[in-house]
């Protein structure tokens, strides 16, 4: 097969569609491009914002959270889903404000870290990550009880981050993040 032409599976049938607010499941008959009929599950999820947020040399965390995918309490970046109509620029500050309790005007500037968002799982999942570096004021007061826990962004604070950080994604934006300059 020709590595750079594209080419669609056919879809036969959906089987079944199960909706909830937080994700569709849909089981579909597909047809591949060599003619063969496969049964597929796959989810549609609404987008998700993940955010670097750096304030005074230091990024800050929210207090670890349950997921129960995993069934663990995780150190995370700020992140949440981008809702229905809006953009995902315009979804960082209400994250912020939910996850460390800070307001808008206690952000000095957002950037975004990828222009397209990434796919989180393309085989299984239409999601897509999209990430930011938020930078408070550095007088801006953040209430110690939002957060978890804030690390250097100098080399040896990374790199103590990265022995704790096991979110995938997060990970990812950190090194991405490592990798722009934005001057």
């Amino acid at each position: 097969m020709n590595a750079t032409k594209t080419s669609q599976w056919k879809t036969l049938d959906r089987l079944v569609e199960i909706n909830s607010h937080w994700v569709k499941l849909i089981a579909e008959h597909l047809e591949n491009t060599e003619g063969k009929v496969i049964e597929y599950w796959r989810v549609e999820r609404a987008d998700s914002v993940v955010i670097l947020t750096i304030q005074n040399e230091k990024l800050l965390f929210p207090v670890p959270m349950y997921r129960p995918g995993i069934a663990e309490t995780t150190l995370d970046f700020p992140g949440g889903r981008v809702p229905a109509g809006e953009t995902p620029a315009a979804a960082v500050p209400a994250i912020i404000k939910r996850e460390l309790g800070v307001t808008e005007s206690a952000i000095a500037r957002i950037r975004p870290l990828n222009a397209i968002g990434w796919a989180i799982n393309s085989s299984f999942s239409n999601q897509k990550i999209y990430g930011f570096v938020a930078e408070l004021h550095h007088e801006a007061t953040v209430n110690p009880e939002h957060i978890g826990a804030a690390y250097s962004v100098e080399p040896a604070g990374i790199r103590d981050l990265l022995k704790h950080l096991t979110c995938l994604q997060c990970r990812a934006l950190l090194l991405e993040w490592q990798s722009h300059d934005f001057s």
